[in-house]
């Protein structure tokens, strides 16, 4: 039997632009069961792509603006050359002609595995106008993982970044019988390609980006796999430009700055993810500046976001606690501990009390507020945003929720938060903060043209223009449909509030059921302890068990700098692990967490970890996300002596 909604949609505005160039608010339609919403949609923005493809982006801006600037590549000097949109559809339209000499046909796989690069995002432009189909691999991954991904979508070409990345794979040839291409970027292969393609007719490319339409597949991206092997999503160029189309016009405020600044990105997420590749995308549809930061360590990082000075950045939580948790240290080591912590409390009072206003709750921030605030931006603030390069005023977060209190303090600090909800099947954000009535600590409405539904076990579920067509099995003959009636489970556990704005509360499979029965969600718990400024990560367990436990791992900035407050001289790890005053201070941590949750849901005991998880030892995907089953299998004489009486 169907379920049965009382539909009470809120009353909506019009999809049109208001008087600024910036969208009205379009507030979600809500449905409700016994009470309870169950499901809420907003209505696309703009209309649904009926022909076309990505492949025509970058020859559409050549023909509009040709002389705009739409990406900036580092040079040999370190300094970043501008690419008008011209120039970057004639080395698109280079590239394209040599991939087509070299043999390859529409519809075939090419691999690319590479850090974030300006050639990432041209090889992928390229490889659809030549009507290809592009399987990112991260350049971290293993010989086997990378073979694994190669010989499940039938790659006949892979582009390395390095030579080392083909070199290791040398071995595994034999197994893949399609692959027949390997080119490396650093032995000046993409370049070469270019040169090979010079004597094929440039209508070789027009025709074969005019048979690619919205539903044409264009790439296969392979999920971080926290268990068991990689599975290839199969998502269509359709999926793309629903998903950027309606996020470009709903974020307004990014990507069509109002003030004198260009908005522009730099980009250093790995466009291996789909949430790094939707968003490149999204700079090429709407014209914003690109650039790439192949670099993520913190001194490569802050010199390129100081030269490049974008407008907006992408962000994982991670990240942005780092950023505050260093801000933090530096000005305890420079005697202002307490002035920082002053102004992180002002920051986050401005920043609830404009959402309050914003929802029509508060009038904002009075007058004593605001003065506090005008005092605290030049000592404290400025400086955090100095450090991302002086001009980014927002941020897309994603990846796992930020939570309360570090978004109302950026939001204070003058750095809007966006956090939004998605997966690699939703090609990327499925929900987001709407710009003119955000929700602090949730992951925002249905981006504009979806549908979120809460099952009634409490799973999300999906419905919209950019959920994937199913997912790759070349046993099966191609794509396999996922879901059923429209609807994508996503596997995660979450609830909508009267608004319908979406929290996520866990994941379906990382629920844990103690011995007592008790459904315990991990995320909030291990969300909460790693913001934390002496932990790096945390693994809360107990399926099965009489109560709840946890796994931490130490934050080595953190404690160095611990440590030095507290004038004791740094000792190895092993030996931290069980330093009573640390423990104590852990101990604090735990019970703030414990705060979140019931009695039978906190944690009852904790082992701190010699050593952090890490992706290359297997405990982390390449997204940061825990690989459980892993942990538990590595540290399970830890786990067991918590359970010691």
């Amino acid at each position: 039997m169907p379920i049965s909604y009382s539909s009470a949609p809120v009353p909506t505005a019009p999809a049109d632009l208001d008087h600024d160039g910036g969208p009205v608010l379009v507030e979600p339609e809500i449905r409700r069961l016994n009470g309870e919403v169950r499901e809420a949609y907003v209505p696309p923005l703009v209309p649904q792509v009926t022909h076309g493809s990505l492949a025509d982006l970058p020859f559409e801006n050549a023909a509009e603006v040709p002389g705009h600037r739409v990406l900036s590549r580092r040079d040999a000097d370190g300094g970043w050359t501008d690419v008008t949109a011209a120039q970057f559809a004639g080395q698109i339209l280079a590239l394209a002609k040599g991939l087509i000499s070299e043999g390859l046909m529409p519809g075939d796989r090419i691999a690319v595995m590479a850090r974030t690069a300006y050639e990432w995002t041209l090889l992928d432009f390229a490889a659809w106008a030549a009507g290809l189909v592009t399987v990112p691999v991260y350049p971290t991954s293993s010989v086997f993982q990378t073979r694994w991904i190669l010989q499940d979508a039938g790659v006949v070409a892979l582009v390395t970044e390095t030579v080392g990345q083909a070199a290791a794979l040398g071995p595994e040839r034999p197994h893949m019988p399609d692959l027949r291409h390997v080119w490396v970027m650093e032995k000046g292969h993409v370049d070469r390609l270019a040169e090979l393609g010079q004597p094929l007719p440039d209508q070789e490319v027009s025709v074969r980006r005019g048979v690619l339409g919205p539903d044409t597949l264009a790439t296969l991206v392979y999920t971080s796999g926290t268990t068991g092997r990689p599975k290839g999503c199969a998502l269509t160029h359709g999926n793309f430009l629903a998903e950027v189309d309606n996020a470009t016009e709903l974020l307004h405020p990014i990507f069509s700055a109002k003030s004198s600044d260009e908005p522009s990105t730099l980009l250093f997420l790995p466009l291996s993810h789909v949430f790094g590749r939707m968003v490149a995308v999204a700079c090429i549809r709407a014209r914003v500046r690109l650039g790439h930061a192949p670099s993520l360590k913190a001194q490569d990082l802050l010199a390129d976001l100081a030269s490049f000075r974008p407008t907006f950045l992408l962000a994982i939580p991670y990240m942005l606690e780092k950023i505050y948790n260093n801000a933090r240290a530096a000005a305890e080591r420079g005697g202002r501990a307490t002035l920082f912590d002053r102004a992180a409390d002002v920051a986050r009072r401005y920043g609830e009390a404009t959402e309050a206003r914003q929802h029509g709750t508060g009038p904002g921030p009075g007058r004593a507020l605001k003065t506090a605030r005008a005092f605290y931006d030049p000592l404290v603030y400025r400086r955090i945003r100095n450090a991302l390069g002086g001009r980014v005023r927002h941020v897309i977060c994603g990846g796992s929720p930020l939570g309360h209190r570090l978004a109302a303090f950026y939001a204070g600090a003058g750095i809007g938060i966006y956090e939004g909800y998605g997966l690699t099947e939703t090609t990327g954000a499925a929900t987001v903060t709407p710009p003119l009535r955000p929700r602090l600590g949730t992951v925002g409405w249905p981006l504009p043209g979806t549908r979120v539904r809460i099952a009634a076990d409490g799973e999300v579920l999906l419905s919209g223009g950019q959920v994937f067509r199913g997912y790759w099995d070349p046993r099966a003959g191609g794509v396999v449909p996922a879901g059923a009636d429209g609807w994508f489970p996503t596997g995660d556990i979450g609830r909508l509030d009267d608004e319908g704005y979406l929290t996520i509360t866990g994941r379906k499979k990382e629920i844990l059921i103690t011995a007592g029965g008790k459904n315990v969600a991990p995320a909030p718990l291990e969300n909460w302890l790693r913001s934390h400024p002496l932990i790096s990560q945390c693994l809360v367990l107990g399926d099965g068990r009489p109560y709840v436990t946890a796994l931490i791992t130490l934050d080595p900035d953190g404690i160095a700098h611990w440590r030095q407050m507290i004038g004791k001289h740094p000792v190895p790890p092993e030996l931290l692990c069980h330093d009573e005053e640390l423990h104590r201070v852990l101990q604090r941590a735990v019970d703030e967490a414990n705060k979140l949750v019931s009695r039978p849901e906190s944690i009852r005991r904790f082992a701190v970890l010699p050593v952090d998880f890490t992706e290359e030892a297997g405990h982390l995907t390449p997204s940061m996300k825990l690989r459980r089953e892993t942990i538990l299998r590595e540290f399970a004489r830890e786990v067991e002596g918590l359970y010691v009486p």
